[in-house]
Parts: C-alpha cells; structure tokens; sequence
C-alpha cells in the first residue's frame, strides 16, 4: 500500500478554497467586500513570502463563520460547492484522485485551511481523509467558537498533523512502499521533504526552482 497526500488550494483545486468562500461571503453581504479584499491581499502576500502568521490568518478566516447558525453556513457551503468550488475542480485533478484511489493508496487531503471549508470539497473528490484547521464548536448547538483546536497544519505542523493521523490509524511512515504529497507551494517543502515522492503541482516560483535543483516531479492540473 502507498501513500498519496494531497495540498488542496491552487494544487487540486486551480484556485483558493478560502478565498473564495470570502467572495462567496462577500456576494451574500456577509462580510464587508473592500476589507476582506485588502485582509486576503495582505495574507497573501505573507503566504508568498513564507511569513504568514497562522494564527491570526485562521481567527481572520474564521470570525465569519461565528456570526451565523450552523444550520444556515451549511445551507451556503451547499450553494458555494456548485458555484465556486465543481468549477474549479479540473478532470486532470479528479483524474490524478481516482488513479491513487483505485490503486488502493491510502489517501487524505493536507491543507491549512479548516475542515468546515474543506470537508465538503474532500468529499467531492472522494478523499476519505482530511487533515486541516479543526474549528471548536458548541456540541449542542453546532456554532463555532472562531477559535482552533491542535497543531494548524501549515508548513512543518503538517508534518506534525500527518503522524499523528497515521499514528491513530497504527501507521508510520514506514507502513508504505512509496509516500507522495502534491503541493503547489514553496510553504509546503517541509513535508515534500519528508515524503518518497514530492511532486510539485504548477508550483509557484521559489517550489519550482527548488524541485528542478532536487529533480523532483513537476506537474500541471489545470
């Protein structure tokens, strides 16, 4: 059996699950659209240079989500899959999925954005396991906290995040005769390295310079 991990936003998926709940959010007049554009350059350009601070992007991604019924976010998560998220889910993506999933490799999708956003899109791509930011939420009722639980999976806490899922399953990484992880992103060169096979996924400029310089796979899915 191997091993098959997947980065979500702009590897899977050829654009950002996050931002575009935000814009979906905005077109709901939910947030305010000037703030949150100005919010989401910012991160970015932090994400870009390997400085973002984790925590504060997911109290940012997170506070919208407090602000409304669980009942309700999951009515527009419903709304935000066929309009944000099928399009941008290309057949060479869908493609790669089922090649590892009819090998029989275990799978999982490993992002740093949380599991409310996620969940639903590993799901539709039929990946049975999700590693992300874990939401707390009221038991009773559902409602998130904006707060998080655990170690966020980004950058080396993916590493972290990956052992101990597969410590819960009676893994390691021994366990597999090859281990892969798709990522588009230079954040994620911790648990390429870590990994048997890295393959770098329309990888931004610092990832792509690096995988040629190791020999690494490069790919497109869009």
């Amino acid at each position: 059996m191997n091993l098959a991990l997947f980065d979500l936003d702009n590897t899977l998926l050829a654009g950002d699950s996050d931002f575009e709940w935000a814009q979906f959010l905005i077109s709901k007049g939910v947030v305010d659209g000037a703030l949150q554009a100005a919010k989401n350059q910012d991160f970015y350009a932090q994400y870009k240079a390997g400085t973002l601070d984790i925590h504060e992007f997911l109290a940012f991604q997170l506070t919208p989500l407090t602000h409304q019924p669980r009942a309700v976010l999951d009515a527009w998560h419903r709304d935000y899959m066929a309009q944000h998220i099928r399009p941008i889910m290309t057949p060479q993506a869908r493609a790669l999925v089922q090649q590892h999933l009819t090998a029989g490799d275990l799978c999982a999708i490993v992002t740093a954005t949380n599991s409310f956003v996620t969940g639903p899109i590993a799901r539709e791509f039929g990946i049975p396991h999700l590693i992300g930011a874990i939401p707390t939420v009221d038991v009773a009722s559902g409602a998130f906290s904006g707060q998080t639980t655990g170690t966020p999976s980004f950058q080396g806490g993916k590493i972290v995040r990956v052992e101990q899922w597969l410590e819960s399953l009676g893994l390691w990484w021994g366990s597999f005769g090859d281990s892969f992880f798709y990522s588009d992103s230079h954040n994620d060169l911790p648990l390429m390295a870590k990994v048997r096979t890295p393959v770098a996924v329309d990888p931004d400029d610092t990832l792509r310079t690096h995988a040629g310089e190791m020999g690494w796979k490069i790919i497109t899915l869009r």
